[in-house]
């Protein structure tokens, strides 16, 4: 592996090319006959965001100012050489100028030493827009601080602001102004408050999940009409959030709105699960309690028991198909911004789960037009009154 070595032009190209094709930082390591820390060293600074520089069509190129320097040794008139570049004579002549030097430009002038300082002078770091509003700024950070992510943020000033564009950043500025130190108009301590956990900015890897057999289970296939197409409120889909020491919390999420519920449970027992759903289910309005949707795991074993507690009917989804009930999924992702993999559950009261499940229906989705899970939960049950 070589140590200290300059990065050219081509190998940084080489290493964004790779990196963005999802290769690990070994494997790039490899290739680029680099150690791993600096692969790490190049990436980080730009938190996974390529930014390549591209020359604008309307400036000279290397192979011009060749052209420009051979004509000036041959002592070729500056019209003749311009006209022979389908360029201005006042492009050649400035151009010799700047780059030849004060006295004799013509002889001092050389085409490779003129276009790195054109290249290097050519920076011209535009100002991110939250560095330049503190207004804007200010908002988005506060957001950020609530675990409402760029989306959401990005959706609500809209919302917000629909006359005033000025207060308007898409999610991606977002992401960059927090992933990119050089910008520094949010502090890198508001990463700690995006759901993902990475510093690097990569693509999602899908996972598979395989479950248990559950006896007389209802397929999901037989469920009514108005539970697919969400025309009611009052469905809901499950499942446990798994920590470490096992342990977990029961996630509850209503179809329509998105409103979720969490659940203390001390064991993933089927007689403690489905009492405590059952004991839940039974505190809510006769209007949202139509059906429950759960995985193949075998923690609703008993799920006629739940059925004949609650009036509630437990469809269950495909073996192996987890995504069938990807409301659930999507919140139970949301949920690991507060429960990260490897936490052990077992010690938040149900109090402190009624905490975050309050905050994760206070923030906007952008599947609700940029409502809150509260807000469409409370003006669906009114049209139902």
């Amino acid at each position: 592996m070589s140590k200290g070595k300059d990065w050219s032009a081509a190998e940084r190209i080489e290493l964004w090319r790779r990196y963005k094709a999802g290769e690990s930082l070994r494997s790039i390591g490899r290739a680029l006959d680099r150690r791993g820390g600096s692969i790490w060293k190049q990436l980080e600074p730009l938190g996974g965001i390529a930014r390549q520089r591209r020359r604008s069509a309307r400036v000279l190129s290397l192979a011009e100012r060749e052209e420009i320097s051979r004509g000036l040794a041959a002592e070729v008139s500056i019209r003749s050489i311009a006209k022979g570049l389908g360029r201005a004579p006042s492009t050649v002549s400035r151009e010799v100028r700047r780059h030849g030097g004060k006295y004799y430009p013509r002889y001092r002038y050389r085409a490779r030493t003129a276009d790195w300082r054109a290249w290097r002078r050519a920076r011209r770091p535009k100002a991110c827009r939250l560095s330049v509003q503190p207004e804007l700024q200010g908002l988005v950070a506060g957001k950020l601080k609530l675990d409402w992510s760029p989306q959401q943020i990005s959706g609500w000033l809209k919302e917000q602001y629909p006359a005033d564009e000025s207060m308007r950043v898409s999610p991606e500025t977002i992401y960059r102004t927090l992933f990119v130190q050089a910008r520094g108009a949010l502090k890198k301590e508001l990463l700690g408050h995006l759901r993902g956990k990475r510093r690097l900015r990569r693509s999602r890897v899908a996972r598979k999940d395989g479950r248990g057999q559950i006896v007389d289970a209802i397929s999901i296939r037989e469920r009514p009409a108005e539970v697919e197409d969400r025309a009611v409120p009052g469905h809901w889909e499950g499942d446990l959030l798994l920590g470490s020491n096992n342990s977990q919390i029961a996630t509850l999420v209503e179809r329509q709105s998105r409103f979720a519920t969490l659940i203390k449970v001390p064991s993933r027992d089927t007689d403690v699960v489905v009492a405590a759903l059952a004991r839940h289910i039974r505190k809510l309005p006769t209007e949202l309690r139509r059906s429950l949707t759960w995985d193949r795991g075998r923690e609703m074993k008993h799920h006629k028991d739940f059925t004949v507690a609650t009036d509630v009917k437990v469809y269950f989804c495909d073996p192996s198909s987890p995504w069938q009930r990807g409301t659930n999924e999507n919140t139970n992702g949301l949920l690991r911004q507060y429960f990260p993999k490897g936490t052990d559950i077992s010690g938040y009261s149900q109090a402190y789960l009624d905490k975050i499940a309050l905050r994760l229906n206070q923030r906007p989705r952008k599947t609700l037009g940029f409502k809150t899970p509260a807000d469409k939960l409370q003006a669906s049950v009114a049209l139902t009154d």
